[in-house]
């Protein structure tokens, strides 16, 4: 980075924004297997949160692709940057007071671990949805899995990439219980955490 670009501390602060309104602000990282619910629970969590008034903004893997990361493909180097890019937009939002919720495979461990390293301590929530493999390719909502096991698609997370599982994520969640007992229990952190209210 060059040595005349400093950081600009803006007069309003996160914690004001967030005072403004009326909750705390964190990144809910979402990781999984491709088909193990990370987008459907991210949107029923965000839907459950507007409900109570909560300020949110859902960043969703195929969503980015189609814009910040249009550029990027899919090998190993790529894939690193994607999550970086997400990373830094995520903390922004954060920052803006919002409560994030991102849905992303994000299969290596080091680069959620990053991401986390760029945010407060406190406001990286790492949120796992786990779900077997086998119950991943029987949903397979887009097919994919049908067509890398056919060899259609290479470099595929689960088949011919490993998924890096979290090793002690901040909420373990089993991706084969119904959404809403899912949503449930991600609110209940929250409110744990008093990052929205009871």
């Amino acid at each position: 980075m060059e040595n005349n670009i400093v950081w600009h501390q803006h007069p309003v602060t996160r914690h004001e924004r967030e005072k403004v309104n009326g909750h705390g602000s964190a990144v809910l990282w979402l990781t999984g297997l491709s088909g193990s619910g990370k987008s459907s629970l991210a949107g029923a969590l965000e839907q459950a949160l507007h409900q109570r008034g909560i300020h949110t903004y859902l960043l969703d893997g195929d969503n980015v692709r189609h814009g910040l990361c249009q550029d990027l493909g899919f090998a190993d180097r790529d894939r690193r940057e994607n999550i970086r890019r997400v990373g830094e937009v995520a903390g922004l939002m954060m920052d803006a007071g919002l409560l994030v919720i991102t849905a992303f495979i994000s299969p290596y461990r080091q680069d959620r671990e990053d991401v986390a390293l760029r945010l407060p301590a406190g406001h990286f929530i790492e949120v796992f949805v786990d779900t077997p493999i086998a119950v991943c390719e029987q949903r397979d909502p887009k097919g994919l899995y049908k067509k890398a096991r056919a060899g259609e698609i290479k470099q595929f997370t689960g088949v011919d990439l490993p998924y890096e599982a979290p090793l002690k994520p901040d909420v373990h969640l089993n991706g084969t219980l119904p959404i809403a007992q899912l949503v449930e229990q991600l609110i209940l952190m929250l409110q744990s955490r008093k990052i929205i209210a009871v």
